[in-house]
């Protein structure tokens, strides 16, 4: 039950918050956007929701991935160690940052087998990015010690996973980094849009500058800002981070429902005798 099923007034309302001020930007024109900031907004409320310090919204999950991957310090040569059962998405993200995709199996999470992982390590090996599949999380408590031992970062795929949750502690905030996507099909929608979370301050700067032309966004006047790195558009509008606003506020619904639904499936193939995990 993806979010985009219960569209509503507190949708439409967050979306004509931006249209009546004319501000679609998610940076400046701070008077005329008459207090409305949904981006950062949405940061901010997605950062406490899922106990994470620091979040950076972008265009979209794959979005997230490439500014993750590149301000994690992921580039040309470095492998990194994915599951073959994924969107293409996560294996593009590697690509784009001039980084070797290395497959490693996955288990009956349908997510990156732990125990693959150091098989597919080399001298090269700089990232894992395990992917946590339609919502169900992988063994990442022993992905993240692996990870410890052999000194190697960690950046979580959570993008269908917005909300799954191990031991009181949300998905996407295991690793160095974490992503999620908004798209029309995920947990909760922008219609497109994502989102990078971290613990680390200086993994966030680089992000915020990444994803906006490697602007640091000091200071009040957009064109005096400076630009220590280079970077890309990778920015999320406020039209698409107000639809999120108002879709965030009904996550713990759309939880309830998602793992109702699981709970009737799962009796379902009690009863029929079905023997594949669900």
């Amino acid at each position: 039950m993806p979010g985009f099923e219960h569209f509503g007034e507190e949708e439409r309302k967050e979306v004509l918050d931006v249209l009546e001020t004319g501000v679609l930007f998610r940076y400046g024109f701070d008077q005329a956007r008459k207090g409305h900031w949904k981006a950062k907004m949405f940061e901010s409320e997605l950062s406490k929701r899922i106990a994470s310090t620091y979040c950076h919204l972008c265009s979209s999950g794959t979005a997230a991935l490439t500014v993750a991957l590149a301000s994690c310090g992921i580039g040309a040569g470095d492998e990194v160690i994915i599951p073959p059962f994924t969107f293409v998405a996560t294996m593009e993200a590697v690509l784009y940052a001039g980084a070797i995709p290395v497959f490693a199996d996955i288990d009956q999470t349908l997510c990156l087998d732990p125990d693959a992982i150091e098989p597919a390590v080399s001298s090269r090996t700089k990232a894992v990015v395990p992917v946590h599949m339609c919502g169900s999380m992988a063994r990442i408590k022993e992905i993240k010690d692996i990870c410890l031992q052999k000194h190697l970062i960690l950046i979580e795929d959570a993008c269908q996973a917005l909300g799954a949750s191990c031991d009181g502690k949300y998905a996407g905030t295991f690793g160095h980094a974490g992503c999620f996507s908004f798209d029309p099909v995920k947990t909760i929608t922008c219609g497109e849009g994502g989102a990078m979370v971290t613990d680390h301050r200086e993994i966030y700067e680089t992000a915020a500058g990444f994803a906006d032309h490697g602007h640091d966004h000091i200071g009040n006047d957009r064109g005096l800002e400076g630009h220590p790195i280079l970077g890309g558009n990778f920015r999320i509008s406020e039209l698409n981070a107000a639809v999120g606003v108002a879709q965030l506020h009904k996550l713990d619904r759309f939880l309830e429902t998602q793992r109702t639904n699981k709970k009737s499936l799962k009796n379902i193939k009690k009863k029929i005798g079905l023997n594949y995990a669900l």
